[in-house]
């Protein structure tokens, strides 16, 4: 049997990231549970903001090609998103604008996104733990074709919750985080027909 590939990455380029700390966590939880996990940092693909007279004059950019292609080879992605006002960071954003876009004529509408399955979590100092972020990328992905596994964990306090090796302190987190990556690699083989019959 084929083991579903994930696609691991914050939505943070900031070094000491919470969230890159929560996502690394997560892609261990998901190999542990038999995934093949590609752990990436969005900082090794920066892209314009989408425009789309930009789109038109020059296509698409290669950053944005390149991570566009990470996520079509993909069955699930794995994703640690940061708060910024109560929504998901413009870093994260712009990259899934980007990759929702079609190149040709030729090519199926949502190709990266229709038919794969998410895992969620955020890190932030405050208490809510990035949760109303949460809220809005859920709905992003679910519009975009994305079928989202209900278990989330929103980590708060994070300045508390790692310890200096990146690790978390906090055993329910460990948990939370265990347990979504378990319903993501059952989704994912689920989607892709690696199922039990």
């Amino acid at each position: 049997m084929d083991l579903p590939r994930i696609l691991a990455f914050a939505g943070s380029a900031r070094t000491g990231s919470f969230n890159r700390m929560l996502i690394r966590a997560a892609a261990q939880a998901a190999e542990a549970e038999g995934a093949a996990v590609t752990l990436v940092e969005m900082k090794d693909y920066p892209m314009p903001l989408y425009d789309g007279d930009l789109e038109e004059a020059k296509g698409m950019p290669e950053k944005a090609r390149a991570f566009k292609e990470l996520l079509c080879g993909s069955d699930g992605f794995l994703i640690a998103s940061p708060e910024y006002n109560s929504s998901i960071p413009p870093l994260l954003k712009n990259a899934i604008d980007w990759a929702s876009r079609s190149e040709s004529d030729d090519e199926a509408p949502l190709r990266a996104f229709a038919g794969k399955a998410a895992g969620l979590m955020a890190a932030s100092p405050g208490r809510l733990g990035g949760l109303r972020g949460l809220v809005h990328l859920r709905s992003i992905l679910g519009n975009i074709g994305v079928t989202v596994v209900p278990a989330q964990v929103a980590v708060g306090s994070a300045g508390e919750a790692f310890r200096n090796d990146g690790t978390l302190t906090n055993e329910y987190f460990a948990k939370e985080i265990r347990g979504i990556a378990t319903q993501l690699v059952a989704l994912a083989r689920f989607l892709h027909g690696q199922g039990n019959d």
